[in-house]
C-alpha cells in the first residue's frame, strides 16, 4: 500500500529540499494542503491526521502546536524542528548512532530529527566515549562553521537579498556568543557527556554544506591513546554504514584541506581524524551537507525506515 505522507511547512528550506527528494516516487503519495485553507486550522489538523506520516519543517513552538493536532494514534511523526531532541517519548533520528538506533527508528511513531551541528558531533565524540578513549567529564569544546542556509529564510535573506535591510557582505562571522544555542542539550545528553561542550559556531558566505571539527591534546587524556586508536574506533562504529563515511588513515595523512561544500546534495558525511603524533594532538573533522544529511536527507531515511521501506530509497 502507498503511503501518504504530508510535509507540514513545505514551503519552508528543509520542506522544499525534502519534497525535492520525494517528487516522482511511486511508494509515497505526497498530500498537501488546498492553497486557499492554508490558514485553516480545520484543513491542517485534517491533514495531520489523515497522513501515514507527518514530517514537520516549522518553528519549535509551531511544531509543538502540530503534535497537540495529531489524535490519530496510527500518524507517525517526524519533527525536522529542535521542540522534541531530548524530549521524552521520542526517538532521536541519527540511525547510525549506535547498533541498535536503526531499530529504534524502525519502531517508532515519533522521531526527532538531528540537528546539523549535532549530527557532526555526536559522529565523532559518542564511539569515543563509549570506547573508553574520551571520559564523559571530558571539557570537549566543537568549532564548527555552516553554510548560510542553516540559518532559514532570515539569514538566505542576509546574504543573498540586497533589499533586504539585513542585507551583510561578511565572508564569515560566529555567532552564539552567549553559548547558549539550542543544539547544545542534544549533543551532551546523546554523547554522553557530563558536561556541556563548549560551542563555537559560525557561517560563511557559501548556501549549504558544512564542518564540524573537535580538536584534542591527545597527550592529556587518560592513557594518552593514540591517533590510530582514535581512527579505529571511529571506522569501527560506523563499518558498514551507506551513508557515514570513515576516511582511511593513509587518506586522512594525505589531506591538506577540507571543503565543506564537497558532500553537497547527498545524504552522507565524511568523518576523518587528523592529528601529529609527535604534539600528541588531534584534528577530528566532519564534513556534511547541512541540508542534507543535516536535515532533508536524514528526514528522508527516517521516513524510509519507518514506513518499512528500503532505507537508501531517493538517496
Amino acid at each position: 500500500m502507498v503511503a501518504k505522507v504530508f510535509i507540514d511547512g513545505e514551503a519552508g528550506t528543509t520542506g522544499l529540499r525534502i519534497r525535492e527528494r520525494l517528487a516522482g516516487r511511486a511508494d509515497i503519495a505526497l498530500i498537501s494542503i488546498d492553497p486557499t485553507r492554508r490558514k485553516d486550522p480545520a484543513a491542517r489538523r485534517e491533514l495531520l491526521n489523515d497522513a501515514d506520516l507527518v514530517i514537520l519543517c516549522l518553528p519549535d513552538e509551531a511544531a509543538r502546536e502540530a503534535v497537540g493536532l495529531i489524535g490519530s494514534p496510527a500518524v507517525k511523526v517526524i519533527d525536522a524542528s529542535s521542540a522534541h531532541r531530548v524530549a521524552p517519548g521520542w526517538t532521536y533520528g541519527f540511525a547510525e548512532m549506535s547498533k541498535t538506533q536503526r531499530a529504534a527508528v524502525t519502531g517508532a511513531t515519533r522521531v526527532s530529527n538531528p540537528g546539523c551541528y549535532p549530527t557532526g558531533f555526536i559522529a565523532l565524540v559518542k564511539p569515543l566515549v563509549d570506547a573508553g578513549l574520551l571520559p564523559a567529564a571530558w571539557p570537549v569544546t566543537v568549532n564548527a562553521v555552516s553554510g548560510y542556509s542553516g540559518g532559514g529564510k532570515s539569514m538566505i535573506a542576509e546574504f543573498e537579498d540586497a533589499a533586504s535591510s539585513a542585507f551583510t557582505r561578511a565572508a564569515y562571522r560566529i555567532y552564539a556568543t552567549g553559548l547558549m544555542h539550542k543544539h547544545v542539550p542534544e549533543m551532551q545528553v546523546y554523547t554522553g557527556l557530563a558536561a556541556a561542550p563548549l560551542f563555537a559556531p559560525a557561517v560563511g558566505r557559501f548556501h549549504q554544506g558544512m564542518i564540524v571539527e573537535i580538536p584534542l591534546h591527545l597527550s592529556a587524556l587518560t592513557g594518552a591513546p593514540k591517533l590510530a586508536d582514535l581512527h579505529a574506533a571511529l571506522a569501527d562504529a560506523y563499518a558498514g554504514e551507506a551513508f557515514v563515511r570513515v576516511a582511511p588513515f593513509a587518506e586522512c595523512a594525505a589531506t591538506a584541506t577540507l571543503d565543506p561544500e564537497r558532500l553537497n546534495g547527498t545524504n552522507t558525511m565524511d568523518l576523518f581524524a587528523f592529528g601529529s603524533e609527535t604534539l600528541g594532538q588531534a584534528r577530528l573533522v566532519a564534513v556534511l551537507d547541512n541540508l542534507g544529511k543535516g536535515a532533508s536527507g536524514a528526514a528522508v531515511q527516517n521516513m524510509n525506515l519507518m514506513l518499512g521501506l528500503a532505507e537508501r530509497t531517493g538517496l
